[in-house]
């Protein structure tokens, strides 16, 4: 098999993966330019494979009942992988080639693929979460330093753009939180602040947290928890103008594609979770529309204007 048709292969792959695993990012990540695309694509590949794994699921839906999963154990083989395919070893495993194809060519450091495995196992050690801060620390590690690495594939360098792309992640991170209350909860995993469930006296056992009659108590705090998103949707703005304009199209019309979901639970209230909240297609569309005007705006007086402070608002750990 020549290189070229491995390439090929592995482009067909990853590209596969993204639109069956997550069709709000694959339908913003066609307006990327060819090459952009198909590192996202990569990435992603990576990133759904290393969840799916420890979840014992297949792209995040159906649970894979079929052989026992061992979750510290598929952590350990995964940190192996991983750090195997940064160093530029040899693999056969066509997920890690692609980390390791993206890794290199956008000399992305190892701490951030590192810290996603580290936010995988704060799921396989079904931590808890006290305060709002523990939840964002959680949301870092697994989205956060995602959207670090997917704004370096975009060409970002500058700190304050990375942490904009971190902003976006946590934004994105806090809304599927608010989507998956129940879900999660079944499978024993509950990230909303264990502070913020108590004053609404809600148990933060999950066993207890997915019965009926906390729905909308439940209700109350999510809605907290989506104010806390919306500032970091703000926040994540300041990012795009040291995007090109492709990409910049790209990343607005995901954001707009995911506050649309914050937004589609918050008018369901305790109904929220009697069905999984998804984007129709004519939102979708309005996004993409939406998006392109956010990112002609951020393209030419979003480049003169004096880039918001971003507040008081939680802080990456910076790379060393």
């Amino acid at each position: 098999m020549t290189a070229h048709t491995a390439d090929d292969d592995l482009g067909r792959l990853s590209k596969s993966i993204i639109q069956a695993g997550s069709k709000s990012f694959a339908a913003a990540a066609r307006l990327f330019d060819p090459e952009t695309r198909a590192s996202a694509y990569l990435l992603y590949a990576w990133c759904r494979h290393c969840d799916d794994v420890i979840d014992g699921q297949t792209l995040g839906f159906q649970r894979d009942d079929s052989q026992a999963n061992d979750p510290i154990a598929e952590l350990h083989k995964l940190r192996l992988q991983t750090s195997e395919a940064i160093a530029g070893g040899k693999t056969s495993d066509p997920i890690f080639l692609a980390l390791r194809t993206v890794v290199q060519k956008h000399r992305i450091p190892a701490v951030y693929p590192l810290a996603l495995l580290d936010g995988l196992q704060m799921d396989v050690e079904a931590r808890r979460y006290e305060t709002l801060d523990d939840t964002l620390t959680y949301c870092y590690h697994v989205a956060g330093v995602v959207g670090i690495m997917m704004a370096m594939v975009m060409g970002a360098r500058h700190d304050a753009t990375l942490d904009r792309a971190n902003d976006l992640g946590l934004a994105f991170q806090l809304t599927n939180i608010a989507r998956d209350v129940i879900d999660d909860a079944r499978l024993r995993r509950v990230y909303l602040p264990a502070q913020w469930l108590r004053a609404e006296g809600v148990p933060s056992d999950p066993a207890e947290l997915v019965a009926p009659e906390h729905r909308p108590q439940i209700a109350v705090v999510v809605r907290r928890l989506l104010a806390e998103a919306d500032k970091y949707y703000a926040s994540s703005v300041a990012g795009l103008p040291d995007l090109d304009m492709r990409s910049a199209w790209a990343i607005a019309t995901a954001r707009n594609v995911y506050r649309q979901i914050g937004l589609s639970v918050l008018s369901r209230g305790a109904s929220a979770w009697d069905q999984r909240v998804s984007t129709s297609k004519p939102q979708k569309i309005a996004a993409v529309m939406g998006g392109a005007g956010l990112a002609l705006y951020a393209g030419s007086v979003g480049r003169l204007v004096a880039t918001a402070p971003r507040g008081p608002l939680w802080a990456r750990p910076k790379a060393t």
